[in-house]
């Protein structure tokens, strides 16, 4: 079931059109904030230690690679393709160990970093909507 549309109390227009989102979330320099929060309080939530074990001990290429893919998500530039290559969620989760409860630490990090941002109730409320799917995608298992 599609969310109803949020509107950007700040623009008047729809998040998800054009570059509305990606504007929302201050631009590149706004969604390197929010991924660096997002993996601070992945490496502090002790709900996150099972997904927190699935990166790399020096975050600064994740932070970088959700920073990107964000970008071209919210309507911004779509640079991650120049630095990583292609998307594609379930290929690049598959060699991970990702079933619903990973999933929902995931998207609990998340929550707590958009707390930590000077974002709009809007936005926020539809940002954490629209990454639920991309999350379930990374799913690797049902159970």
């Amino acid at each position: 079931m599609q969310n109803p549309p949020i509107k950007d109390p700040l623009s008047g227009r729809f998040f998800g059109e054009e570059d509305t989102s990606y504007q929302a979330a201050g631009g590149q320099e706004g969604l390197a904030r929010l991924c660096a929060a997002f993996y601070r309080v992945m490496e502090t939530d002790p709900q996150a230690a099972t997904i927190r074990a699935m990166h790399r001990e020096d975050l600064s290429e994740s932070i970088d690679k959700l920073t990107w893919f964000l970008c071209g998500w919210l309507g911004g530039p779509i640079s991650y393709r120049d630095r990583y290559g292609p998307i594609n969620i379930p290929k690049a989760h598959a060699h991970l160990d990702i079933g619903p409860a990973e999933r929902d630490a995931w998207l609990s990090c998340m929550q707590q970093a958009l707390d930590q941002q000077d974002y709009t109730p809007e936005f926020k409320r539809y940002l954490m909507a629209s990454l639920w799917r991309p999350a379930d995608f990374s799913r690797t298992r049902d159970a």
